[in-house]
Formats: C-alpha cells, sequence, structure tokens
C-alpha cells in the first residue's frame, strides 16, 4: 500500500532527492516520502566526523588543568556526562525518520507554537553563533599554527568552507562528513597513540574533588547534549521505515565514541606538561612529532569544519523555526549564510583568551538544555512517540506546560546552582565543594513540574 504525507501537513516544496551538487530547498516543512534517502549507518560518520575536534580535546584538558582532577578521576567524569549525553541523544535522533521534521519544530508538541521560541531562539544562538564561533576559533589557530599566517586570515579561510557547507545543505553536509570521517580518524588515532604512550596516568591534579569532578560531568554534559537539539535535523530524511532501534543506536555511539576518546586523550596531555589554558593547541601539538604535529593541526582544522557545517545548517533550522518568513525557496540557505556571517564577527573576539571563553560557554549551554531536554522527553514518553504533523504549523496552537516548565526550571538551576565567574549560586557560595550541578537540577526540576502540569493543559 502506497505511503502518503500526513494530509494537512506543510510539504517542503522542490525537488532535492539525494542529489549532493545542489542547493536543498525550502525551509523546516515535512520530508516528502518520495525524498528519503540513506540508512541508520551513516549516522556513525554524520557524528563522528564533527567530533573528531579540538574542541573536544579541550574539555579533557579542561578536567585536568581547569577543574583540578587526576586523570582517573577525569577519566570517569567524561564517560558520565559524556553517556547521558549521548543517550538523550540517540532517544531524539529516533524520531527523525517518522516525524520527518527537524528537531526545534518538533519543540512546537510540548513547548507550543509561540512557546517553541524560547528554546529556539536559545538553540539559534547556540549553534548558528556560539558553537560556531568557538570551533571557527579552534580551526582558525590550528590553521594558524600550522602555517604561520595572520590569525584572523585563518578564521575567514575556515568560516569560509564552513558556510559554504551550510548554504548547501542536507546532502553536501552529509557527504563532507562521510569522507572527512577517515582522514580525521587516522591522523587523530596517531596523535591519542603518542600522547598516550608520554602520559602519566598516576597524575594526582590539584584537588579539584567533588566540586571538580560535578563540574567536569556538567561541561560534558553539555558539550554532548549541545547536539540533541540538532537531532531529528539528520535523520529526518531516512526512509520513516528505519529501524528507531539502529537510527538510536548509530547517532548515540556517534557521539559517544569520539568525545570520550579524544577527551581522555586531552586529559592525559595535561600529565605530560605544557601551557594547557593559555596556548591549548600549541600546547597540544607540541607533545607530538614533527609531522605527526602538523596533520594533526590539519585535522584540527578539517574537525573545527566537520562540526561547524552542522552548527550553521542546524542554527538555520533553529532560526526558521522562530516564524522568519523569507517568500523564497532557498529561504534556509540564505538563513545559513546570515548564521555563518554573524558567528564570523562573534569569533573574532574570541581568538584571544579563547580556553576561558570555552569553559564558561559549555557550563552555560547545559544550563538551558538541561530543562529543555526534561520537557521533551517526558512529553515523548507521555506521548508514546506520536506526532500530529499538521498541529506542528498551527499558529494557534498552545502548551503553556512547556514555557512554565523550562524558565522555571533555567532560573531555579542558575539561582541556586551556577558557579560562574559572573555569578555563583547559593549552594556554590555556601559550600564550594558542590561545584556546578545546574543542569541535572534543571532537568528534574522542569521535567517533574511539566509532568505536573501537563494533564492539566491542552
Amino acid at each position: 500500500m502506497k505511503v502518503l504525507e500526513p494530509p494537512g501537513t506543510a510539504v517542503r516544496e522542490g525537488e532535492y532527492g539525494a542529489r549532493v551538487a545542489a542547493v536543498e530547498p525550502g525551509g523546516v516543512e515535512f520530508i516528502p516520502l518520495a525524498e528519503r534517502h540513506g540508512t541508520p549507518r551513516q549516522l556513525l560518520w554524520t557524528w563522528m566526523s564533527p567530533n573528531l575536534e579540538f574542541a573536544t580535546i579541550f574539555l579533557g584538558v579542561l578536567a585536568v588543568a581547569a577543574f583540578g582532577l587526576s586523570f582517573w578521576q577525569a577519566v570517569l567524569a567524561v564517560v558520565v556526562g559524556t553517556g547521558l549525553g549521548a543517550i538523550s541523544h540517540g532517544v531524539l535522533s529516533a524520531r527523525g525518520p517518522s516525524a520527518g521534521l527537524p528537531q526545534m519544530v518538533l519543540g512546537r508538541l510540548p513547548f507550543g507554537y509561540w512557546g517553541n521560541l524560547i528554546p529556539s531562539a536559545f538553540n539559534t544562538v547556540a549553534a548558528g553563533i556560539g558553537w560556531f564561533a568557538v570551533n571557527s576559533v579552534s580551526g582558525a589557530l590550528a590553521l594558524n599554527t600550522l602555517t604561520g599566517l595572520p590569525a584572523w586570515l585563518c578564521l575567514v579561510v575556515v568560516v569560509a568552507a564552513m558556510v559554504v557547507l551550510g548554504f548547501f545543505g542536507h546532502n553536501l553536509v552529509q557527504a563532507f562528513e562521510r569522507y572527512a570521517f577517515p582522514i580525521l580518524a587516522v591522523i587523530f588515532a596517531v596523535a591519542s597513540v603518542v600522547i598516550l604512550s608520554k602520559a602519566q596516568p598516576g597524575f594526582a591534579g590539584s584537588g579539584g574533588g567533588l566540586g571538580g569532578f560535578l563540574l567536569t560531568v556538567g561541561a560534558t554534559f553539555g558539550y554532548t547534549a549541545g547536539w540533541n537539539p540538532y537531532a531529528a535535523d539528520y535523520t529526518r530524511y531516512l526512509p520513516p521505515e528505519s529501524s528507531r532501534r539502529a537510527v538510536g543506536l548509530y547517532a548515540g555511539l556517534g557521539v559517544f565514541v569520539p568525545c570520550v576518546l579524544l577527551e581522555i586523550v586531552g586529559a592525559a596531555s595535561v600529565t605530560i606538561g605544557g601551557d594547557a589554558l593559555g596556548q591549548p593547541v600549541s600546547a597540544f601539538t607540541g607533545h607530538l612529532p614533527g609531522f605527526v604535529a602538523g596533520l594533526t593541526l590539519l585535522a584540527i582544522a578539517l574537525g573545527s569544519v566537520s562540526a561547524n557545517a552542522l552548527n550553521v545548517y542546524s542554527g538555520a533550522m533553529s532560526l526558521l523555526t522562530m516564524g522568519v518568513r523569507l517568500p523564497l525557496t532557498l529561504r534556509r540557505a540564505i538563513t545559513a549564510l546570515a548564521c555563518g556571517v554573524i558567528g564570523f564577527l562573534v569569533a573574532l573576539s574570541g581568538l584571544e583568551d579563547a580556553g576561558h571563553k570555552y569553559e564558561a560557554f559549555l557550563l552555560v549551554i547545559s544550563y538551558w538544555i538541561g530543562p529543555w531536554l526534561g520537557v521533551v522527553l517526558v512529553d515523548g514518553y507521555l506521548r508514546r512517540g506520536q506526532v500530529a504533523e499538521p498541529a506542528l504549523f498551527e499558529e494557534r496552537r498552545g502548551n503553556r506546560a512547556g514555557p512554565i516548565a523550562m524558565v522555571v526550571g533555567v532560573v531555579s538551576a542558575v539561582w541556586l546552582f551556577s558557579n560562574q565567574e559572573l555569578y555563583v549560586g547559593l549552594v556554590p557560595e555556601l559550600v564550594p565543594a558542590v561545584g556546578d550541578i545546574a543542569f541535572a537540577v534543571g532537568f528534574l526540576v522542569s521535567a517533574g513540574l511539566y509532568l505536573a502540569l501537563r494533564p492539566r493543559t491542552r
């Protein structure tokens, strides 16, 4: 029996199919069934490639150099934080093939059409600007160290490549990640073996204790879960009959495996020595033989492009979900270009003191993603995965429970448990050893509140 698009659903216009050298048409509408292609296995390189980059390594560096953990404490914290983010990523990715819609559009289920502006705005800033700037800086610094060219010029080069990928869209992004994967995997594997062979696993750290451990869990969760608002963006083109289990497994492993491995390598590099926080890229590659160091710098630049291809693409998805109206079939491509330009300007200011800015950014990301996940996962459980696509494009559709639960979760978690330079919450101020558990508190508060409010709202 022929399967048809859900009646009344906004369907993406234009012909696209599996073509790579074509600009993806439309915006955030339902992907026509005739346009579906691909297999769940492709999600391995879709998510592994963007995580084979220096931003991932630097998380492990922070665990030891900034948060004061011993090597083995850092390993445990990395596995816990990354594992939590990878599980939620797999769950959300599994909904893409049947729904046929981007992740932030699916957020209209628990948040309503207008209430969904809150998480969509957060993700536009985080993905299209914040993460884009972070990865652009690491790629530019690597290219600067490798070539000796001015840092701003290196930034222009890497950003241009990122924006081109985001502009063309889904199929070119997927193809780029596929071909970048073996190059990145081999180079980082060689560099990892060298670093681990020189590391001192008995490194005791500077006494980060429970606070440092929780900070590392929060930061690694924030990094991994930072991909969660993109999850369905890269599974919505898969055929609707694709195995949900396979989709979730491949997507989850795609972020878990490279993140854990490179974060452990980052932690190991600190035990060798060097200015890991002041000059993170050169300090890391300084432990490598000359030829391997050069290849690693090239891989860092390539990895930043891989990561930002997804960031600029999904940042554009979030911006369109907010209701930006462009009466053009290329509205997604134009929005991606705009996100890239803004991200470039922000990245220019991040070329100095990149390490400390990255540390703060990771924790701030987790502050909103934790509460957002709490709402989204509880709503998905209550609905048993059922999605009414036509209702997601009705502006009058509301759900007050989602925005209320998320705002309360964010405010209460930051007020009580934030541990930032600009603001220290009440609990860390009184008991510094607690560290920063705002992401976990926000998740639990928002999930519980949504569970309580959802049956009482329509």
